[in-house]
């Protein structure tokens, strides 16, 4: 097992116990809640009598429902109104923080914490939503969760976990123009596969991820639950502490020196022992698109749809069953591939450093005729800068939408979905069947750089092209 890294220091600060199963009591420093999860975990609380242990440890947002377009109340969607309602009501019942629209501190819930500095490194936190390993990027054991989890965390602050191993996974070099965080991430998920992960907590290290902003290395903590891993993380440095400092959370004064020092302190020692590690080169990694209906099924730009025969034997039905129904032919390239509609945002890529470099490609361009084009920025605090910026005026003159903020097209548990089969180039993070509204929608995950490139060219374009 491994041994001195910071999964294994931050785990053993937080063990209250072991339960008769095995598994650690887990305490959790940070909890975050939205309007999909939670729901259902009050109610159980109130059916048992239950209060909520530790209310300021708990912070909720609306994200997964709200529209991008129209939000006034009562939102038109009566199932999103009445979670709205209900997340209104439990908040306010149980003394929870709560940001909601308006609030000027609303948005996508990993957005917004790290932007409060509410995630700092050494923590453990959780929430009822997959992509919770976004926090890892502080330093932090971060872990998405189901709703019965959800209530457990409320009651008693705990969570019933198994250990994890832990793999490195270290990038070295620097990456050439036109390739992103996205890339690095997607390029890691198609090599190890995205059940390479399962049992793990990703270590993600090396001089690739040292020259990261906090951004980028969110975009890849983001995702290492889509390559299996339980979470994904990066050991805090001065880009940590530099992200921190100032923000409305983050200790102040003379506490924010011990809060350093204590910081650098549980980065993962040099002799740390590891239960595996990966290494990989970032000049091998070009813009990485996915082809299929998982985010394992990715290629560079410049590669051609793989054929089944030349895939291993694990991997041929699912290759088969992708061709079919993303209606792409094995062989030819990616490059080309019409499509539909391209969204820019989510939790993975809906931060001001991705508008920022999108709206570089999206100036003196304009959106191919046909083309549905949108950016929703993915909180009120990225919108407000981003506008400040100007970003707005450069996307709308291009063509594009400038939306409202929230989850959007990520998972269409709102008004933006694809309609029928068409095919959508998303800085998202899942490209399941159906996943953006449309059983039979596709999607093809990219760079918010590359869904530009798309949207001005009409069809899978290679972002490089453009600068």
């Amino acid at each position: 097992m491994s041994k001195g890294t910071l999964f294994d220091k931050v785990w053993d600060l937080h063990t209250v116990g072991t339960l008769p199963s095995g598994q650690t009591q887990l305490f959790i420093g940070l909890h975050l809640i939205h309007e999909v999860t939670s729901p259902q975990a009050f109610a159980m609380l109130r059916e048992r009598g239950l209060k909520v242990l530790y209310p300021d440890r708990t912070v909720a947002t609306v994200d997964h429902i709200v529209p991008t377009e129209d939000q006034a109340r009562p939102f038109a969607d009566v199932l999103a109104e009445e979670m709205m309602q209900a997340l209104e009501a439990n908040t306010k019942d149980y003394g929870i923080r709560f940001y909601n629209v308006g609030s000027g501190h609303q948005g996508i819930v990993h957005v917004i914490a790290p932007e409060q500095g509410l995630t700092q490194p050494g923590m453990t936190v959780a929430c009822g939503d997959s992509h919770t390993s976004t926090h890892g990027a502080f330093g932090a054991i971060a872990f998405g969760i189901g709703t019965s989890q959800v209530r457990d965390v409320l009651a008693s602050q705990t969570l019933a976990l198994s250990k994890l191993k832990v793999r490195k996974i270290e990038v070295n070099g620097q990456l050439a123009p036109g390739v992103y965080a996205k890339d690095v991430v997607l390029h890691i998920i198609r090599t190890l596969g995205v059940k390479g992960g399962v049992g793990f907590a990703y270590e993600f290290s090396g001089s690739t991820f040292e020259q990261m902003s906090m951004e980028e290395r969110m975009t890849v903590c983001n995702m290492a639950i889509e390559g299996g891993a339980r979470c994904g993380y990066v050991n805090p440095d001065q880009v940590t502490f530099d992200y921190l400092k100032g923000r409305d959370f983050a200790p102040q004064d003379a506490d924010w020196d011990k809060a350093v020092a204590w910081w650098t302190s549980i980065r993962s020692d040099d002799d740390a022992e590891y239960d595996d590690v990966v290494t990989f080169e970032a000049a091998d990694i070009e813009p990485t698109i996915t082809w299929g209906i998982t985010p394992g099924q990715g290629i560079g730009i410049s590669e051609d749809i793989p054929v089944a025969e030349n895939l291993a034997n694990s991997d041929r039905a699912l290759a088969e069953e992708a061709y079919k129904y993303m209606q792409l032919t094995p062989g030819h390239p990616i490059k080309g591939t019409k499509v539909d509609v391209c969204f820019i945002g989510s939790c993975t890529n809906g931060r001001l450093s991705d508008l920022q470099e999108a709206a570089k490609f999206a100036q003196g361009h304009h959106v191919s005729a046909g083309i549905k084009a949108f950016v929703v920025p993915g909180s009120e605090q990225v919108k407000v800068a981003a506008e400040a910026e100007g970003l707005d005026k450069i996307f709308t003159e291009a063509g594009f939408e400038w939306r409202e903020p929230g989850c959007s097209m990520c998972l269409a548990m709102n008004p933006d979905k694809l309609q029928g089969d068409q095919i959508s180039a998303s800085s998202s993070n899942r490209n399941f069947k159906g996943r953006q509204g449309s059983s039979t929608g596709r999607t093809l995950l990219m760079s918010p750089a590359m869904v530009v490139a798309a949207a001005v060219k009409g069809e899978v374009a290679d972002v490089r092209e453009l600068i």
